[in-house]
């Protein structure tokens, strides 16, 4: 099976470092990833994601041609999904979205920690347009930009664990989700240094495109332009 990544954005390095992180979780598929080279560098609120689709788009038949049998939008704003969805002609998971769907099968309560404040009201829209909103505890902004988050280091560490810990602390939150690419790399120091469980968004969507992509090919996955994803159909298969 075959799972190609498109991230939204221009940064050749952070689709390195999604294509690493997805062969790790998804050990028995092939990863691809493909960059918006049309893009802005980040994308960092509504205007960069509007600024993004039409080159994300426009990646679709490539990914189709390399032989794509699951097609994941790897930004956490979930870019452009719907229009994917409607165009690609196999399914198409977004980053955030696989994000919520772990939280809900593992029955916890989520607080996303993004970058900047400019993304809150992105991520909120999605909770609430994907059925998400009674498990969301809380959408908490880092204050990193996401090209900082993608370099690491120990202040983002240290920013990143103090906003995981009041996610806990003030919210009530049972897991924080990892509201960025850019964090993919860097989650298993987070996870040391957490007292909730972590979710990431790359390692998510791998998993959950791999379910998809055997279920296509037995012939139980019936796939058409726009057509939802029923979740609960899909994991009571497994």
């Amino acid at each position: 099976m075959k799972i190609a990544y498109i991230n939204p954005n221009s940064t050749e390095g952070m689709t390195a470092g999604i294509i690493a992180t997805a062969r790790k979780a998804a050990t028995g598929a092939e990863i691809i990833g493909l960059t918006n080279a049309s893009a802005p560098a980040a994308i960092q609120g509504k205007a960069d994601g509007d600024a993004a689709i039409p080159g994300l788009l426009d990646l679709l038949p490539a990914a189709r041609e390399q032989g794509a049998d699951v097609i994941v939008i790897a930004c956490f704003d979930d870019t452009g999904l719907a229009e994917a969805r409607a165009r690609a002609g196999c399914p198409v998971l977004g980053i955030g979205q696989s994000s919520f769907v772990m939280a809900q099968l593992m029955g916890w309560r989520f607080s996303v920690i993004t970058s900047l404040a400019v993304s809150i009201p992105v991520i909120e829209e999605n909770v609430r347009q994907q059925g998400f909103s009674g498990f969301c505890a809380s959408v908490r902004a880092s204050g990193l930009p996401v090209l900082t988050i993608d370099e690491g280091g120990p202040d983002v560490l240290e920013r990143l664990s103090d906003e995981i810990d009041a996610a806990a602390r003030d919210d009530a939150a049972a897991c924080a989700i990892l509201g960025c690419a850019g964090m993919a790399q860097i989650e298993p120091e987070l996870a040391a240094r957490a007292r909730i469980p972590l979710i990431e968004g790359v390692a998510a969507s791998a998993r959950l495109s791999m379910v998809l992509a055997g279920r296509q090919r037995r012939g139980g996955g019936e796939h058409g332009p726009g057509r939802a994803i029923q979740w609960a159909a899909i994991v009571a298969a497994i």
